[in-house]
């Protein structure tokens, strides 16, 4: 089969590449010049554990193309996945020109049948505009070549999306034909050897998974933050009260670890579309309108435990922050709670010394020098006030006590991801601030 994988984001990399890990012969496309010339001596765009090498590996046993041309690679192509960008536009809608665009560019350059895959996070209805933009291109060409539209969203999570691909739990595609269908089962048929499922559906369905999926384990995350701001008002600790509701199986215990809030490209993003294309059919997702609300809000609620602490003046203190990427192993920092609490800090008056295993890099593209930039997340102890940890990476779980404690002009700690035991810290001789816990 001839693969065309168009957009070399963070889905379509490590889509052709995990494709031609299990032989099948990919030619990735982007518009980027610079990034696909990149691409060809092994510079990744992205920071994904364990893509760097797949993609050299592939490269190297000629599986894995990389080109900006559209035009030589569609010719031929069995299988055409759409993987740009899918913006969200200032009333939360995706932005569809990019992938209309590249429709109608597969069109110009198709000559023969085949699957036109969208790739992308795209709303209910996306594939009927896929379809007509390419019959345009067609009727424009004077040809008549049938083809087929379809939907595979993907389920990749950030820092684990090798796994997730090679190995997923669910391949969900929507098709209108039987041929089609037919020539995704072909594609996929690596991957289901060890029994994972592959669901046909209907088109509109498949696009409308993606964004449910998202939104309920959104909905997850607001609901435990706000059972976790409850239970510090009422004196309950939402540690011990996600362990009793996480061992019913009906609600299990993934994504109800309370925090300060949901970030990244996917969860805000498709929470608005969502709720935006409710809307523009007559129709109120109410309880979605809530979640992102309270996300908004959970955004600062570590700051406000900074500003309580410190009777609300915060004027020319140091605070080391631990973690800027939305969540550990990756650098994306898009929607990340991060930002707010560093706004936040830096209009009171407050200075910020941060460090973040990988996102230093990214970090300082968004915030130049209006913070500080430390090697180790000791260095940015140092003359510190209290340590905030915004992000749970693994490298925070298990530090030094002691040595925090002396290099900071306060021994407090301000938890906004739950990864410490209050007791054990207070035990120490911390002050110890955490999410829907009894602090201090």
């Amino acid at each position: 089969m001839k693969i065309v994988v168009i957009g070399t984001g963070y889905v379509g990399l490590v889509t052709g590449t995990c494709f031609a890990e299990v032989g099948i012969d990919v030619i990735c496309i982007d518009i980027d010049e610079k990034k696909i010339n990149n691409l060809k001596k092994g510079i990744i765009p992205i920071f994904e554990p364990g893509l760097d090498a797949l993609v050299a590996k592939n490269v190297a046993k000629g599986r894995l193309e990389f080109s900006t041309s559209l035009e030589e690679s569609i010719p031929g192509a069995d299988i055409a996945f759409i993987a740009v960008g899918t913006p969200p536009g200032e009333d939360g809608s995706a932005d569809l020109k990019y992938v209309i665009a590249v429709a109608s560019a597969i069109g110009q350059y198709m000559n023969s049948y085949g699957v036109i895959v969208t790739k992308s996070t795209v709303p209910v209805g996306t594939a009927k505009k896929v379809q007509e933009a390419i019959q345009e291109a067609l009727v424009k060409r004077g040809l008549n070549i049938s083809f087929d539209v379809a939907s595979n969203p993907e389920f990749l999570k950030e820092g684990a999306a090798i796994d997730d691909f090679l190995k997923p739990d669910r391949i969900v595609v929507g098709v209108s034909s039987p041929k089609a269908e037919e020539v995704v089962r072909k594609l996929y048929k690596p991957f289901l050897l060890n029994g994972h499922p592959i669901i046909f559906m209907d088109v509109a369905s498949a696009e409308m998974t993606k964004y449910a999926a998202n939104s309920m384990l959104a909905t997850k995350i607001s609901f435990m933050n706000d059972i976790a701001n409850l239970c510090e008002i009422v004196g309950a600790d939402v540690n011990m009260v996600r362990k009793g509701i996480g061992s019913d199986v009906r609600i299990g215990n993934k994504f109800i670890y309370p925090g300060i809030g949901y970030g990244g490209s996917c969860f805000p993003k498709d929470v608005k579309a969502l709720i935006k294309t409710a809307a523009s059919n007559g129709y109120q997702m109410q309880i979605l309108e809530a979640v992102e609300a309270v996300n908004e809000k959970q955004k600062s609620v570590l700051f406000n435990k900074v500003m309580n602490r410190f009777q609300g003046d915060i004027a020319g203190k140091t605070f080391a922050i631990w973690g800027l990427s939305f969540k550990p192993n990756t650098d994306d920092m898009r929607e990340a709670p991060s930002l707010v609490i560093i706004e936040h800090i830096i209009k009171a008056g407050g200075k910020v010394n941060a460090y973040d295993p990988i996102a230093i890099s990214e970090a300082q593209h968004i915030l130049g020098n209006k913070i500080e930039y430390s090697n180790t997340e000791y260095e940015a102890l140092e003359n510190a006030d209290a340590l905030l940890i915004v992000t749970e990476w693994t490298d925070f779980r298990a530090p030094d006590f002691d040595k925090i404690k002396k290099a900071l002009k306060n021994p407090i700690v301000f938890d906004g991801r739950n990864i410490y035991d209050s007791k054990e810290l207070n035990a120490l001789g911390f002050e110890y601030y955490g999410i829907g816990t009894k602090n201090n």
